[in-house]
């Protein structure tokens, strides 16, 4: 992820949680088409440099990277959430794990550390503490856990 902090393209990364097979990323443009060409560019090094470790050929995604446009301070504030807790709530780490763990930007957020590549000041400046944030993180762990639980029984279409 610290290599994705130093791509010359105009985007400031706010918040990241690397999953086993995807991962999700908040990310502010400062100028247009910046986040297309830097996914695009990672993903293309990233496919690159599997497909020459293990010997393959081929693409190695099943599609093209979503993106959805924050509107509103409020989706801001929820989208940091979801991709914080997405983790534990998937099973793949324990909230105790998420405290320290280089797979998400939420230990960064805790630390207030302004040293790394994640900028933290848009989220946390809605925070009186990074401690006011955690809180608003974890209040949702198990209420997602539960969603998790019963999404088979969504009738969304499957993306």
């Amino acid at each position: 992820m610290k290599k994705l902090g130093d791509t010359p393209h105009s985007i400031d990364i706010l918040a990241y949680a690397l999953m086993s097979n995807h991962f999700h990323l908040l990310v502010r443009q400062r100028q247009e088409n910046a986040i297309t060409q830097t996914l695009a560019n990672i993903s293309n090094s990233y496919a690159k440099y599997f497909n020459i470790k293990h010997h393959r050929v081929g693409p190695l995604y099943q599609g093209p990277f979503k993106a959805v446009h924050v509107e509103t301070d409020q989706q801001l504030l929820h989208l940091s959430r979801y991709i914080h807790i997405n983790p534990v709530v998937a099973g793949t780490m324990t909230q105790a794990e998420l405290l320290s763990s280089a797979r998400t930007s939420f230990p960064e957020y805790l630390r207030h550390a302004g040293t790394s590549f994640i900028d933290i000041k848009p989220i946390l400046s809605y925070f009186v503490s990074p401690q006011s944030y955690k809180i608003f993180v974890f209040d949702q762990i198990a209420y997602g856990k539960e969603l998790e639980k019963i999404k088979h029984l969504s009738l969304e279409e499957k993306v």
